[in-house]
């Protein structure tokens, strides 16, 4: 069995399952290998059904013994078995959801051992979906630390884990890609142990030790990546320079607001490397709500009007129809076309497009992924900007940069992502960066608060106030539809339930990752016109658009997100002259993450988020998901493994200067690893 080989490959993988894990992004032996446990559950010593010390905490195991038969209770489509125990002078409930079966096996005189966490609903308490076990099973993983997967419907972790120990027991690991100079020097355990164990550790220091490794490896073998594809284009010449007799001085003292500074200075950045001998490639690197889509208009607005062609790259149809609007105001009155180009448009419109854009009818085109498809043909393509810079990977940029004639295009990327500057200069070691550090005049700081559901009420009441106002509101929800196991809000019911709850007149719209790209532009594009007053949704929101009018962010179960992501959905919001609101709710047991969320509340500055973020991390934070998402790491993650990435990066450039193609025998294997995972992650 190899890494690349189909999953069906792996024992017990027919074609039903292969669709199932294909909805898991999981189509070959390595892809189900590196699908990494989210977390990892820790078995003790079963404590009694009336210890209320666990209570509303961490999940543990309890042992109990039934006294009555368990019963089924019909909700719509839902069925819930539900039984109790004495615990202590009260009643300790106990439920399930849709696992009818389970009656059977719930039988007077039973002594089990139930693993979940109670939590408290008025005077009840309830043990909600916990794990069955016998106590002689129970024993076998007692004081061991068992692997806990993402899941799709139709998989469940017991498969998964026979899997990875399928794939485990038949895969060869006992070369390694990394030198042995490497690992010895940065204290790297071997890659065989480091998958065994990220699956089925032996303990905690091992899993700590498997953590570190993976995640050096996936920093090591990107950065490699990078350096290798970057290398030839580094410092290539200049063939797009700027007229002499254009310059953005007149358009900056026109604009009806002062740019900041720091605008100031990324933008005399970028000029003078369109200026230069050589081809600019440089990320801005800003806040949310910081001013880079202006910088981005002036370099267009330049290189326009020294008679190239240009292009914005957008992360989602509805963001490059917002960009194309926005950039169309800004040069309404200058000789300078602006046109759109994404998968959404029919075939027609792309066909009259491609013509524009190779009779250079058009100067700047705005699009997402179709701007580099093979049927746009380029006239003098001049400079490239993509926004949101993780959303787009070298390799993207190149085949957009291979499309331009006669040399290679600038490059200018953009990031919201707060990453403090020592990382960033490893992480985008292909790019000149410019950090745009301060927010522009006007702008009213967000209201922030962390409260508990207890506050739901009062937020609606806020709500129902901001929207009588002519406002608009987000709340977010972690989960798409109600989930066994994972008592979290979902998108589907909460907007339901809050279509009853609120004023009659407010409308409530949805959206998630489920849906149909066309119908989510459909619901975002309402949202922007104000067709919708409140929208529910999951994350995918977190890279929107822009909509003034929105002055609450509602993000329930906060606590199951990470700082970096709960800054970028709290940037929705705030984008106007209004006051805005951003309420961090937590569920059960989120009280113990509040620490960490007292931050958000602190400040709205992103870089600070992520350098006290960065404080509070130590070795022991191994669980969890990971935190930022800026690139499609498996487990690394650059807040969390800062260490991890700094020494990658260092090892990288030792490695390169003695070896710059990677052509000698010793580093075959590792060659063959960064061709394979370059092409993934790239």
């Amino acid at each position: 069995m190899q890494l690349g080989d189909p999953v069906d490959r792996i024992k017990g993988v027919g074609p039903r399952m292969q669709e199932k894990l294909a909805r898991l992004g999981i189509d070959t032996v390595g892809g189900l290998l590196m699908h990494f446990p989210r977390d990892y559950r820790s078995y003790g010593r079963p404590l009694a059904a009336s210890d209320k010390s666990m209570d509303d905490d961490s999940p543990c195991a309890y042992l109990i013994r039934l006294t009555r038969p368990a019963s089924i209770i019909s909700r719509g489509r839902m069925q819930i078995v539900t039984t109790s125990v004495p615990a202590g002078g009260s009643n300790l409930q106990i439920i399930w959801y849709n696992m009818p079966y389970l009656k059977k096996r719930l039988t007077p005189g039973r002594n089990l051992i139930l693993y979940g966490k109670i939590i408290h609903k008025g005077s009840r308490r309830i043990l909600e979906h916990p794990d069955i076990f016998e106590e002689n099973a129970y024993a076998q993983i007692s004081d061991s630390l068992q692997p806990v997967y993402s899941l799709t419907q139709g998989i469940t972790q017991n498969f998964m884990k026979k899997a990875a120990a399928s794939i485990l027991a038949d895969l060869d690991l006992s070369s390694d890609h990394i030198p042995e100079d490497i690992r010895k020097r940065y204290q790297l355990a071997e890659y065989n142990f480091a998958l065994r164990q990220i699956h089925f550790p032996e303990n905690a220091a091992a899993l700590a030790q498997a953590r570190s490794r993976l995640a050096f490896d996936e920093f090591f073998l990107f950065i490699l990546s990078v350096r290798l594809l970057s290398r030839d284009t580094a410092k290539a010449a200049n063939h797009f320079k700027l007229r002499e007799d254009v310059n953005a001085d007149s358009f900056i003292a026109s604009l009806p607001y002062k740019l900041t500074s720091a605008q100031m200075r990324a933008f005399r950045e970028t000029d003078a490397d369109m200026r230069s001998d050589h081809v600019m490639n440089r990320l801005i690197q800003g806040d949310v709500g910081s001013g880079k889509t202006i910088v981005a208009a002036l370099a267009l607005m330049e290189a326009a009007l020294s008679g190239y062609q240009c292009c914005l790259m957008a992360p989602t149809d509805v963001l490059a129809r917002q960009h194309f609007e926005k950039f169309s105001s800004i040069f309404s009155q200058m000789d300078i076309r602006v046109l759109l180009l994404t998968g959404a448009m029919k075939a027609s419109e792309k066909r009259e497009a491609y013509k524009k854009i190779q009779s250079h009818e058009a100067d700047i085109i705005i699009g997402t992924h179709a701007l580099f498809q093979e049927k746009v043909v380029y006239d003098r393509l001049g400079l490239i900007v993509t926004d949101e810079q993780h959303r787009f990977g070298v390799r993207q940029r190149q085949l957009l940069s291979a499309k331009s004639s006669g040399g290679q295009p600038h490059v200018l990327v953009m990031s919201a992502t707060p990453i403090p500057r020592t990382l960033a200069i490893v992480l985008y070691s292909d790019l000149d960066i410019s950090i745009i550090d301060e927010k522009p005049q006007g702008r009213i700081p967000i209201k922030n608060c962390l409260v508990d559901t207890s506050y739901r009420q009062a937020a609606y009441r806020l709500m129902e106030k901001e929207v009588k106002a002519g406002h608009q509101v987000y709340i977010i929800c972690p989960l798409i539809s109600e989930s066994d196991g994972i008592e979290a809000e979902n998108v589907e019911d909460y907007s339901s339930m809050l279509r009853k709850k609120l004023d009659g007149r407010i409308r409530v719209g949805l959206l998630h990752g489920r849906m149909k790209a066309d119908e989510k532009d459909r619901v975002m594009k309402d949202f922007s016109e104000k067709k919708i007053d409140v929208l529910v949704s999951t994350t995918v929101i977190e890279v929107g658009v822009d909509v003034p009018s929105a002055t609450v962010m509602m993000i329930e179960n906060c606590e199951r997100f990470g700082l970096a992501q709960l800054h970028q959905l709290r940037g929705r919001v705030g984008r106007g002259s209004c006051q805005s609101y951003c309420i961090f709710m937590y569920g059960h047991g989120g009280k113990n993450v509040s620490r960490r969320l007292q931050i958000m509340v602190g400040t709205n500055d992103g870089f600070e988020i992520a350098a006290q973020d960065m404080k509070l991390r130590g070795p022991g934070d191994l669980f969890g998901v990971k935190q930022s998402g800026e690139l499609a790491f498996h487990i690394a993650d650059i807040f969390r493994d800062s260490a991890e990435l700094m020494n990658a990066g260092q090892a990288a450039s030792e490695l390169l200067a003695n070896d710059p193609d990677l052509s000698l025998p010793e580093h075959a294997l590792l060659r063959d690893r960064v061709k394979e995972e370059g092409s993934l992650i790239l």
